[in-house]
């Protein structure tokens, strides 16, 4: 037990040094100034490890049809995010053709409001070529407690871009969809519905906590065993 413990501690102290270094290399990439995207022909090499939370700077056009809607009880890098609302993602059109699913921005406690409008997009589609501006993701994988989804009423509880590309035939017509998706950092719509906006990395840094824990078990155990291998012996002289 106390080799276990002991071993827990070393490895979170190796998860801290690993989690340092992760939340200072999204803070640089955050820092950056927005770069071109990714042509498609490199998109297959993306990663989360080296690619996730890079600024890019692109024009595209927004397909006219329905937002897909992703539940959300708050934002883990959006400061200004709080409260319950959705996540409005739409497939953007890209001049060469592919497809760019954007999560155009938050919107509060909006789920009634959404759930029966379907033209919910013209609120702040243009038809013209815009530059957009954000950050790329990566899709999330549906935990075992995430509720299922309702693409009848494209609704999502977790950011899988391609379940909703699938479901809502954004992908018609052959074109390919990027494996990303991007968090749309401007332009803000004039009515300001959904809200986009920047991005920072908030990760949680419990692992000299954790490290301590265990190691304060391991020494728990070893007194524990000092004191039951002292009682052992006194038991053993009384019986002489």
């Amino acid at each position: 037990m106390v080799a276990l413990f002991v071993g827990l501690g070393v490895w979170q102290l190796g998860r801290r040094v690993e989690k340092h270094a992760l939340i200072a290399a999204l803070t640089e990439r955050l820092a950056m100034s927005p770069a071109p995207l990714p042509p498609a022909s490199e998109w297959s090499g993306l990663t989360p490890a080296k690619d996730e939370f890079r600024r890019v700077s692109f024009d595209a056009i927004y397909e006219p049809v329905p937002a897909a809607r992703v539940y959300s009880s708050g934002s883990a890098v959006r400061d200004d995010i709080a409260g319950p609302g959705i996540w409005a993602f739409m497939p953007a059109l890209l001049p060469g053709g592919g497809i760019v699913v954007i999560n155009t921005g938050f919107v509060p406690d909006a789920t009634s409001e959404l759930s029966s409008n379907g033209s919910f997009a013209t609120l702040f589609v243009s038809p013209a070529s815009e530059r957009l501006t954000g950050y790329i993701r990566f899709p999330e994988t549906a935990g075992p407690l995430t509720p299922a989804a309702s693409p009848e009423k494209r609704l999502w509880f977790n950011r899988d871009h391609f379940a909703m590309a699938r479901a809502l035939d954004w992908d018609q017509g052959g074109k390919t969809v990027a494996p990303f998706y991007v968090d749309l950092e401007t332009p803000v719509p004039a009515s300001g519905i959904p809200k986009p906006g920047p991005l920072e990395v908030h990760l949680q840094d419990d692992h000299m906590q954790y490290a301590i824990t265990w190691f304060s078990l391991a020494g728990a155990v070893l007194i524990a065993f000092g004191v039951w291998l002292r009682a052992q012996r006194r038991a053993s002289k009384s019986h002489e």
